[in-house]
């Protein structure tokens, strides 16, 4: 076994790899750029070593440097994660030359399925079902346009080298077809340095289904069940679990069946993924194998009871699979959440900045977090903005979800926006619920973007009541500590307004033995919680119900946080709540003669100049953020007035680009 490996990632991979390297008694090197001197890989290490600038290209994809970083420290092997340099054969040979052990398949096996043309070929040969599509690589736009003809639209355009959705764009015709070639090769050329692009068939309604295998490359190979991952926003996972709720034994067994040969066709190594797309008949066809760990592994770590990061290191080492199909056995559910750095109000865009308070909710027999994270650490523009990802588990999928939402409840993150409104909605629609979902399922559920009131409001009185009795610690303290004279203390009143949404909520709150009795609307409550001054989250019960309850306060405000619903409610007196009814509201500021940047990011293009007429749909600037090309286009007819921002500019949010008369 190796005594030290070094881990070619960042974030939570690293850390995650770590943990397992750790407890098998290996130690451990953390490489890292100048944004991530002190992030907490870093920490987590037993040894890290600088290998250069913050953007990747500089540093966490330069084979070089991290060969000479495991020479300068002595570690054995790379753990590669994912991401980055891990389906890199290049990267692979170059390790090998150095004498030092590749934690993966060898460079073959990763040349013959990274590219995905090639693993469609071969993946045919070995009795795999592949979608109908262009076996080459597309020429040019109208190449696009012909070859997308010959197939019917709808059709997928999809970047050889891709991966993690970028690079690919659904096209329905000849118009899309164009643009969205070029799209997919720029992005494809900036992410992976590869821009070729292929064309298939995309399967309408489907369902984004994985196969876990591993395999010793000595012949012995497994798959670990399936893993759904149709919850997809623009190509990307959101949600992941395990089993999938729509197939039955029969599909599984051929499609793992269908996954070992593959595997064992191309003499794979280490933990690999075949995914494939699922039609409404339960018929399956071969996407691509992804020859790396992938971020959603931890779902069936779950319900196997296997690590896979330590069946990548044994293999590596040289040890036999020694476990065969009818070992596995999955028990129960498990649910994986992706929770993003992003506004999902604003069309998903990145959230750049600090973490200035950052907790995860706790780690339980139901409950894991993987995370690249603590309180203070930095979201950086150079990297994925994913915080952590976070597990829940249980006998039966219902109650997986519920885990997952209350554990959703227990984050509690601040400086940056994140996408748990999002998260909480996803997993407590009734679609979710009932296990209809697909890859379209998003885009069909919220067609116009995702809105605040897209969030359910499913337990309305939980935030009144939290506000209500938090507010009613506040003024107990403040009676106490007022200095008044005997005899002539400071009366705490129990009758309060609750005002949320412009609507007054009587409340009646009195101090009991075990908590407080509140009653809302004519309603009695009993609310209980340990919950201290300043503390960012309440943890409690409402009748009896466990809750978590995010509270942040600004004088008379409370901005509570929960199940995904963000509250803001105003605690008043009953005579301030009257008077209040009164006051003006302050008018927005007009911002419709301005194109804005939604994120942060650059300009990477400008398509309009100072007197041009555009149409609404138009193309008028593009951004570029965590590696994502962002058309935005005008939203009315208008005439431009001046171009307010040039290409190359690095933009920050709501600066203005362009400005119309």
């Amino acid at each position: 076994m190796f005594e030290k490996i070094l881990i070619a990632n960042r974030g939570e991979i690293a850390c995650r790899v770590m943990r397992t390297a750790r407890r098998m008694g290996i130690g451990t090197v953390a490489v890292y750029s100048d944004a991530d001197r002190d992030a907490l890989h870093v920490e987590m290490a037993d040894e890290g070593v600088y290998i250069g600038g913050s953007p990747s290209v500089e540093s966490y994809l330069r084979g070089d440097a991290i060969v000479a970083a495991c020479q300068r420290t002595g570690a054995e092997a790379v753990h590669p994660g994912y991401g980055f340099l891990s389906e890199n054969a290049a990267f692979a040979a170059a390790l090998e030359a150095a004498g030092i052990v590749f934690v993966g398949p060898d460079a073959r096996a990763i040349t013959a399925m990274g590219d995905k043309i090639e693993a469609k070929r071969l993946a045919g040969a070995a009795g795999v079902a592949t979608i109908p599509g262009h076996a080459g690589a597309l020429e040019g736009a109208e190449h696009a346009v012909e070859v997308a003809r010959g197939i019917g639209y709808p059709v997928m355009l999809k970047a050889s080298a891709g991966g993690g959705g970028k690079g690919m764009r659904i096209v329905r015709d000849d118009t899309e077809c164009r643009e969205g070639f070029e799209r997919a090769s720029s992005e494809a050329r900036s992410s992976f340095g590869d821009e070729r692009v292929f064309a298939e068939k995309f399967i309408e309604r489907p369902r984004h289904i994985e196969i876990q295998v591993l395999a010793d490359g000595r012949g012995d190979a497994i798959y670990l069940g399936e893993r759904e991952c149709s919850l997809q926003r623009r190509h990307q996972k959101v949600i992941e679990e395990t089993p999938s709720p729509f197939l039955d034994a029969a599909t599984r067994e051929a499609m793992g069946e269908q996954a070992v040969a593959l595997a064992k066709a191309v003499g794979y190594r280490s933990a690999g993924t075949v995914e494939f797309v699922v039609d409404a008949a339960r018929r399956f066809y071969f996407l691509e194998m992804n020859t790396r760990l992938q971020v959603e592994h931890a779902v069936t770590e779950c319900v196997t009871g296997l690590d896979l990061v330590e069946w990548m290191i044994r293999i590596a080492a040289g040890e036999p699979l020694g476990i065969t199909q009818a070992d596995v056995n999955p028990t129960g559910w498990a649910i994986e959440a992706r929770v993003y750095a992003e506004d999902p109000f604003r069309n998903f865009l990145p959230s750049i900045g600090r973490l200035v308070r950052y907790r995860a909710p706790p780690e339980s027999d139901h409950v894991r977090v993987d995370t690249g994270f603590a309180e203070g650490g930095e979201v950086s523009v150079y990297y994925d903005p994913m915080i952590a990802k976070v597990i829940a588990s249980g006998e039966s999928r219902e109650e997986a979800i519920g885990h997952l939402r209350d554990a959703l409840d227990g984050f509690y993150i601040d400086g940056v926006s994140h996408n748990i409104s999002f998260l909480q909605a996803l997993v407590g629609h009734p679609r979710f619920a009932a296990g209809d979902t697909t890859t379209d399922f998003i885009g069909e559920e919220y067609p116009d973007g995702f809105h605040p009131a897209d969030v359910p409001h499913e337990q309305p009185a939980v935030p009144i009541l939290v506000a209500a009795v938090i507010n009613r610690r506040y003024v107990e303290r403040a009676a106490r500590i007022s200095g008044q004279l005997p005899g002539h203390e400071h009366r705490v009143s129990d009758d309060w307004v609750v005002r949320v949404g412009g609507e007054n909520h009587a409340v009646v709150v009195r101090a009991v033995v075990d908590g407080y009795r509140v009653v809302l609307d004519g309603e009695e409550h009993t609310v209980r919680g340990e919950w201290r001054f300043g503390e960012p989250l309440f943890e409690g019960a409402i009748d009896d119900r466990p809750v978590r309850v995010q509270v942040q306060r600004d004088r008379l405000l409370f901005r509570l946080f929960h199940r995904g619903a963000q509250v803001d409610a105003m605690v008043l007196k009953p005579a301030a709540a009257r008077l209040l009814a009164h006051m003006p509201e302050k008018a927005p500021q007009d911002s419709s003669r301005l194109l804005l940047s939604p994120m942060p990011g650059l300009l990477v293009g400008i398509t309009v100049r100072a007197g041009q007429e555009v149409k609404v749909g138009e193309a008028l600037a593009v951004v570029e953020a965590m590696k994502m090309e962002n058309v935005l286009r005008a939203e009315r007819d208008a005439t431009v007035a001046a171009v307010l921002a040039s290409v190359g500019d690095s933009l920050v949010v709501d600066q203005p680009i362009v400005e119309f008369e």
